[in-house]
């Protein structure tokens, strides 16, 4: 891919953090960041009319986290290459990330000094890891791919991990209906499939389970 006429996507919740990373790009003129998106349902929107060359998605946000967002990114956007750039670290996370799409993970206390770095790799159609993150890859590489899932969690359907994150946010199901463009009663039906196939029995327990599997945050 061509650096030049490289137009970005940043996303994050946090205007500081999103007004660093602008920051910690600008030094490439070539580099155009096209548009920002504070929630990852936004992101997906921009990509999908900007088709960017890079996307950088925070995991942790609002109406649809960064995880979930890479996937229909991808879906949309093949192309774009997607870049995580996050305060957790966990080999599950990473090789989540990985089965999503994104080909390159940057802690946030690592940003200021790799994020040009790492998109430079990513452009050039190689992956890029925060040091510490290449070194799970690795140990995860050795032991042959084998991580242990967490229970129940692959059970669920892209659309069911919008509905949990969305009700986990405190949303009734006739606003879950209205932001997915769904039925109420479809949306009653994904929430009692969601809560059968988890063995869950209340609202609470589904938003413990939300923050343990970093679908929201805490």
């Amino acid at each position: 891919m061509s650096p030049e006429g490289v137009r970005i996507l940043i996303a994050d919740d946090h205007e500081l953090i999103r007004r660093g990373l602008v920051a910690a790009v600008a030094d490439r003129p070539e580099w155009t960041v096209v548009a920002e998106a504070a929630n990852g349902r936004q992101a997906v929107e921009l990509a999908r009319k900007l088709n960017p060359h890079i996307v950088i998605l925070d995991l942790t946000m609002p109406e649809l986290n960064g995880l979930d967002a890479a996937r229909q990114i991808r879906a949309l956007a093949p192309a774009t290459r997607i870049l995580i750039v996050t305060a957790h670290e966990s080999e599950q996370l990473v090789r989540e990330v990985l089965e999503a799409g994104a080909t390159g993970y940057v802690l946030k206390s690592d940003a200021g000094g790799v994020l040009v770095r790492a998109i430079d790799a990513l452009l050039a159609g190689r992956s890029f890891f925060t040091s510490s993150v290449g070194r799970l890859v690795l140990e995860g590489y050795l032991r042959g791919g084998r991580v242990e899932e967490r229970a129940g969690e692959q059970r669920l359907s892209p659309r069911e991990r919008e509905i949990v994150q969305l009700l986990a946010e405190g949303q009734s199901n006739k606003d879950v209906a209205r932001i997915l463009e769904l039925s109420v009663k479809t949306v009653e039906t994904h929430r009692g499939n969601i809560m059968n196939k988890l063995g869950l029995d209340s609202l609470a327990e589904l938003v413990r389970y939300a923050i343990r599997n970093k679908i929201v945050g805490p």
